[in-house]
């Protein structure tokens, strides 16, 4: 897996919505919820399509407000895989929010 240049990230970023670059080599990004519920809803998703790739975000839950942070340990920065997850985590944001 190859690390994103700096053209790369600048890139990726303008394709996902409300996604952060933070220190070079992460991306962040905080989702909010009408109800705590949904929020876990969201975390369920997020962490069983996490582990079905074998690619884990770092999850913070502060009770309808839950932020998201992704980078590659192995590519020490970030890759194509850490964009095509936020993609992913977007479409399970905007899913739940319209039920």
């Amino acid at each position: 897996m190859e690390r994103l240049n700096e053209e790369e990230k600048a890139q990726g970023l303008a394709k996902l919505d409300g996604w952060k670059l933070e220190d070079e080599k992460w991306i962040t990004k905080k989702y909010r919820f009408k109800a705590y519920l949904s929020g876990i809803e969201f975390v369920n998703q997020v962490a069983a399509y996490s582990e079905d790739i074998q690619h884990h975000p770092f999850i913070s839950i502060d009770y309808k407000l839950v932020t998201l942070r992704l980078t590659s340990w192995r590519a020490k920065g970030l890759t194509d895989l850490d964009l095509t997850c936020a993609k992913q985590y977007d479409s399970f944001y905007d899913q739940i929010i319209k039920e």
